[in-house]
Formats: C-alpha cells, structure tokens, sequence
C-alpha cells in the first residue's frame, strides 16, 4: 500500500508549489521576497531570508539522502546547518532551484516506496521515516512562516 506515502509526497507538492490551505508556497512566497531583501535582517538576533532557506535546504537534502541511503558525514551536515552565507555562492535563485529540486527528488522517491518505507529506522537517527518525512514538511512550512514575517518587517 501506497496510501500514506503518496499523502506525504502530495504535501510536499503543496507546500513546493501548490495551493495550500495555511497560505503561500514556497515558489509564491520566495518570489515575492526579491534579491534585495534576501540578505537582509530586521534585527540583529534574527535571520535573514537566506539563512532560513539555506537552512531548510540542509535538512531537506538530508532527508533525501537518507531515503537514497547514502552514507553522510552527520559533521559536515550539521556544519551545513545555519552556515555563513556567502552572497557570491548562496544566491536566492540558487537556493530556490536546489530546494525545488531536492523536494521535487523526495517526492519521485516517495511515489517508488509503499508504506512499509515509514516504518523503518532512519540512519543516524533514533527515529523511523514517518516521522522525518511529516517533520520535512512541517519544518518547511514553520520556516516559511517565519520567511514571511521577515520579509513583512523588512517591506
């Protein structure tokens, strides 16, 4: 059976691209940010739109990899998480297609697993892949929550 799995990968599409019901995709809601704010802080202990997708980004390809099983040094991941942005090398348009990309990937994955995948231990973790993959879609859509109030602050 294929019930659960499919469901996931349908939220991941929705939360991408489509219309979902807590408000603005992803694709909507970082369009409307703009290269001129993406850098940009409202304050100094907060992050910017780009530390936020960077961010979302290294925990999306680590949820990838794990469903390909491909091994990952868990230091350079975590060294991943919160990294220095480099506007030369971490460019918004960059971002955006490499976050697609990756969910886009996850959800080809998903559509070849049934739901025996979910319960299985996840690598490097004291947890199964139902619990990753709902979490991947409720973290995108906590940090596009937030992406959208900096974005407000900083308009």
């Amino acid at each position: 059976m294929k019930k659960e799995t499919e469901a996931i990968a349908q939220d991941l599409q929705q939360v991408l691209a489509g219309q979902p019901w807590y408000g603005k995709c992803f694709s909507e809601l970082l369009n409307e940010v703009g290269e001129e704010k993406f850098y940009s802080k409202p304050n100094t202990a907060s992050h910017s739109v780009a530390d936020l997708l960077y961010h979302m980004i290294t925990w999306a390809d680590f949820t990838r990899y794990r469903l390909e099983k491909k091994p990952q040094d868990m230091q350079e991941v975590e060294a991943m998480d919160w990294r220095e942005i480099n506007p030369a090398e971490h460019s918004l348009e960059k971002g955006m297609r490499q976050f697609a990309a990756c969910i886009y990937s996850i959800i080809e994955l998903l559509k070849a697993k049934d739901d025996q995948l979910l319960e299985e231990k996840v690598d490097y973790r004291e947890y199964n892949f139902r619990y990753l993959l709902n979490g991947l879609v409720q973290h995108t859509i906590y940090h596009l929550g937030q992406i959208a109030y900096v974005n407000k602050l900083l308009s």
